[in-house]
């Protein structure tokens, strides 16, 4: 890609800054949201997500430490593993559904932080053109937690309207 992505901002939702009824309801629960510009001129969706995976801010998401090439955690099998190809393009119900079903493991969810989820999380989803979900990864994406997908899920949402690809990652590390 000719025109790389740029940062342009960052949201953090840890769901342990709220007051929840149950102490243990937020578990180490978090979203991070991270805003690039679309490069001038018309890509394809593969490109972009190319450009995704090999940004920093990408790197940076996995488990709050972020994937060091040669690190023990996340590192040489998850950057050989994540490639456009394991990207699944998926609808806004399907998006919703996950990400509610992820979200509401929280029986008490306080008003403020269900506030910040939809106008943070959901209304980005409504908005975008398209939208990627990260697939099962296989064996090697093990983690010290567990499998992929169990508590980590990250969307790609395209929005060449506002030129924008917002790489979303909600996770329980």
């Amino acid at each position: 890609m000719q025109n790389k992505l740029t940062h342009e901002g960052s949201t953090f939702i840890n769901f342990r800054n709220y007051t929840f009824q149950d102490p243990r309801s937020p578990a180490f629960r978090w979203v991070d949201i991270k805003r690039l510009r679309l490069p001038a001129g018309f890509v394809g969706d593969k490109e972009l997500l190319a450009a995704l995976i090999g940004h920093e801010q990408f790197r940076d998401d996995y488990a709050g430490g972020g994937v060091l090439p040669e690190g023990l955690r996340h590192g040489p099998y998850w950057l050989r593993a994540v490639t456009p190809d394991v990207y699944e393009a998926i609808g806004r119900e399907k998006s919703d559904h996950i990400l509610w079903e992820w979200a509401n493991r929280c029986e008490d969810m306080p008003a403020n932080l269900a506030t910040e989820l939809q106008r943070e999380v959901f209304d980005r989803l409504a908005s975008a053109e398209h939208i990627y979900y990260l697939s099962e990864l296989g064996d090697e994406a093990i983690h010290d937690w567990g499998r992929v997908h169990s508590d980590f899920h990250e969307f790609v949402l395209i929005d060449r309207s506002a030129g924008q690809i917002t790489l979303l990652v909600a996770a329980d590390d």
